[in-house]
């Protein structure tokens, strides 16, 4: 019997399009398998010659979209310089209508944790598989330009939490990883306790299979520098952040980190577009020496 043919790319519609440093920004609105749901996400494609581009993921944080970042941050003069595609995807699922997926900012839509839920209520919360599996291949089957095998992935907050575990889960898919105010150690602080104990259950083992300050300690292999930046006024750093947490896992790993306390900073974009200039070249550096 002759194979069967491959089963045909995701078709994208395209939302926006806006250029910016002579590439484009980009938006565009697929049918997500693993999601169970329409999917947006956003995209900057650096000016020609492009072609054979890396691709450097962004993951937002609570209550965002995939335009956070590509409106506020400014990344894309860097992207351009660089040479980088840059591609933003959203949260979390929406518009499935599930009970109680909108009552609070932290847990639901816009808070999807990049996990893969196993509570049958939340079972189309799968971020974790969307951003490592099926965003990649939606990229690579409509984006001829991109080299979606070399890759790399950073973020903020929540998204700095989901950019930290996907890459220490993944060393073999990602060139590095980088941070902004991250939740590095979710199963000690409310956000983290509030969404895996929704989404995953009572089981504290399997929360630690999502959380940085956690896997750090079974993963002592890294040997790329993580850089992380943490603005020093940021009001969720005691209670919810606990950079010093990862930070002493990653001493007690051997795994180099880059942690930069940044005076007077908070937690907003204005500290994200102060900085990001810095994390673009550090990735740089490693998806261009491979």
């Amino acid at each position: 019997m002759a194979a069967a043919p491959p089963p045909p790319a995701a078709a994208l519609e395209q939302l926006s399009s806006n250029k910016m440093f002579g590439g484009h920004n980009l938006r565009f609105r697929h049918q997500s398998a693993t999601l169970g749901c329409p999917m947006t996400f956003s995209i900057y494609l650096p000016p020609a010659p492009a072609s054979n581009l890396p691709v450097l993921y962004w993951l937002s944080g609570l209550t965002c979209t995939d335009e956070n970042f590509i409106i506020k941050a400014g990344a894309q003069r860097a992207a351009t310089a660089q040479g980088i595609a840059l591609v933003a995807p959203d949260t979390s699922p929406r518009g499935l209508n599930i009970e109680g997926e909108s009552d609070s900012y932290d847990f639901g839509v816009g808070a999807g944790f990049y996990l893969n839920a196993t509570n049958e209520k939340w079972k189309n919360w799968r971020m974790y598989d969307y951003v490592v599996k099926e965003l990649p291949k939606v990229l690579s089957d409509n984006f001829e330009q991109l080299n979606t095998s070399q890759a790399s992935i950073f973020g903020h907050s929540m998204g700095g939490h989901g950019a930290l575990t996907i890459y220490l889960k993944n060393t073999d898919k990602y060139k590095s990883v980088s941070a902004f105010a991250p939740i590095v150690n979710p199963i000690n602080c409310p956000w983290g306790q509030k969404a895996f104990s929704n989404y995953l259950g009572s089981t504290k083992s399997d929360w630690e299979e999502y959380d940085a300050t956690c896997l750090i300690k079974k993963n002592n292999k890294v040997s790329t520098p993580i850089l992380i930046d943490q603005g020093e006024d940021d009001k969720f750093l005691a209670e919810q952040l606990l950079p010093g947490n990862f930070e002493e896992a990653c001493k007690a790993a051997g795994v180099p980190l880059i942690l930069r306390m940044q005076p007077g900073y908070d937690h907003s974009y204005f500290f994200i577009a102060t900085f990001v200039d810095d994390h673009i070249a550090h990735h740089a550096k490693f998806l261009k020496s491979a």
